[in-house]
């Protein structure tokens, strides 16, 4: 029975310049549980790990550790105090071995007693079952060794608490289930974990609690046993199935010539997303659904070889091609938004003018470029168009709004005229006039002609502008909707159930 508490979060709040990221959330930790930590994307989950770890510096509110009111001010000041955090990109050393890695920056000398070391390392491998040499160089380990390797490392000091970020985001079935053998055994030991993940039929193998977050704020606390999938996926989203309205069917416009331009058959790639066909008409507007970390962006990622593809057959307008590369991709007339737009799309310091126009010069070659007159034409052309609220052409990107920022990166695509165009959270972070501005646009060019794929955090944006949505769960198409069946209460059962 869970009773001891370890780690209570009361009246946790914290906010951004612009951004409430956390209002009066509270958060329970007990000896010896599994708690999950849902919530859709920015719905405050790494916020609130930052505040309880020392990364970021709360507004109000209080953590309290074995009865005690704690203040950390650092990653290293938690860990010193019992809180291990593993996240989702190991933080580890590859050239070092497995040993150096668990007891790096640990010695308060200069010297190493390697025997000791090394011997102490091995006995906690084989006590928690990691599959691993303490000699041997950590890059010759799987990615769920060294995942094991980090947590050992937490566990090694003294680990009351273990956080664990999308641990298993880059695993296979086999390493996953070794990874939650580990856990079970912390779990036996009385350690309390963290486990923060959009895997939900992971979530419901391994976890014993749920609290769900969204927008901020504390939605509730939940025994995963008595939770159905149904009901956390509508905590999640905010919406209840009964409130749920029928949409009304999509206009013909949206539903493509039947003239398919793009065929996928088992197309895989090394992001982990399983094999899967897909098909995509003339003028047809259709979408990944799912929640985050469903495979949604990594399929999308294959379509355009962002991702290195390691499998499967891709047919352009019914001539089979080899993609090998984005620039192929964009050489047969397939452009891409990706979900991340400070990362992956913008380039901040460049202008307008260089954002805009940067697809069609990578086309055309760096060693031909355009002139100055031309890439100005290019870049007012589509700043009218889109109606791009800029100073200038010359104007750095990273000094424009975000939903100027996502404009300018449409237009990048728009002038390379692709045949088929790939929106991935295009609307993410930018003002609901700018959404409905988007929305419009997208509708317009399936109406010239142009096929698009269209992924969004929010089903109801997609089911406005999408006349087939591709459901997505656990890397794996469950299912497709389309025609009257196209509604949020279906989309969700469908994510829910896996398509069953």
């Amino acid at each position: 029975m869970l009773s001891e508490i370890i780690l209570k979060m009361k009246g946790i709040n914290k906010s951004f310049p612009g951004v409430r990221a956390l209002h009066n959330v509270d958060f329970v930790l007990r000896k010896g549980e599994i708690h999950a930590l849902m919530g859709e994307n920015g719905a405050g989950k790494s916020t609130l790990i930052k505040v309880l770890t020392g990364v970021y510096e709360k507004d109000a509110g209080q953590n309290i550790l074995d009865g005690e009111s704690v203040h950390f001010k650092s990653p290293q000041e938690a860990l010193n105090n019992g809180i291990g955090t593993v996240f989702q990109e190991i933080a580890l050393c590859p050239n070092l071995t497995v040993a150096e890695n668990m007891f790096i920056g640990r010695n308060n000398n200069n010297f190493v007693h390697w025997k000791k070391m090394n011997t102490r390392a091995e006995e906690m491998l084989d006590s928690l079952g990691i599959p691993a040499s303490p000699t041997q160089e950590l890059s010759s380990c799987s990615i769920a060794v060294q995942q094991m390797v980090a947590i050992a490392r937490a566990i090694d000091m003294d680990c009351k608490i273990l956080i664990l970020d999308e641990p298993t985001s880059s695993l296979d079935e086999d390493e996953v289930q070794k990874l939650f053998a580990l856990m079970r055994e912390l779990k036996a030991r009385g350690v309390g974990i963290i486990f923060i993940t959009h895997f939900l039929d992971q979530v419901y193998e391994i976890s014993d609690t749920i609290t769900v977050l969204r927008n901020g704020e504390l939605i509730g606390e939940y025994q995963t046993s008595k939770l159905p999938q149904i009901e956390l996926i509508s905590h999640m989203m905010g919406k209840a199935l009964s409130d749920v309205s029928e949409m009304k069917k999509q206009d013909q416009h949206k539903s493509g010539s039947g003239t398919p331009v793009f065929e996928a058959t088992a197309l895989s790639s090394a992001a982990g997303v399983r094999p899967f066909n897909f098909t995509i008409e003339k003028g047809e507007v259709n979408g990944f659904a799912g929640l985050l970390g469903s495979g949604r962006s990594e399929s999308v990622r294959a379509i355009f070889a962002a991702d290195k593809v390691t499998g499967g057959e891709i047919k352009i307008n019914g001539k089979k091609v080899k993609l090998k590369t984005p620039l192929d991709a964009m050489k047969n007339g397939i452009g891409y938004l990706p979900e991340d737009r400070k990362h992956d799309g913008i380039i901040g310091e460049l202008s307008v003018r260089d954002n805009i126009i940067l697809a069609l010069q990578v086309m055309k070659g760096f060693f031909r470029p355009f002139s100055r007159k031309q890439a100005e034409e290019f870049a007012n052309e589509y700043i009218q168009k889109l109606d791009i609220r800029t100073p200038s052409t010359n104007t750095p990107i990273q000094s424009l709004s975000g939903g100027n920022q996502q404009k300018v990166v449409l237009a990048r695509w728009l002038l390379t005229h692709p045949m088929y165009l790939i929106l991935d959270e295009p609307t993410r972070g930018i003002d609901v006039g700018t959404k409905v501005e988007i929305q419009k646009l997208v509708l317009k060019l399936a109406e010239d002609g142009m096929s698009l794929t269209f992924i969004s955090s929010e089903i109801d944006e997609m089911l406005r502008v999408c006349s087939r949505l591709i459901v997505m769960k656990d890397r794996e198409i469950v299912g497709e909707l389309s025609g009257t069946n196209l509604t949020e209460q279906d989309a969700m059962l469908m994510i829910a159930q896996g398509g069953k």
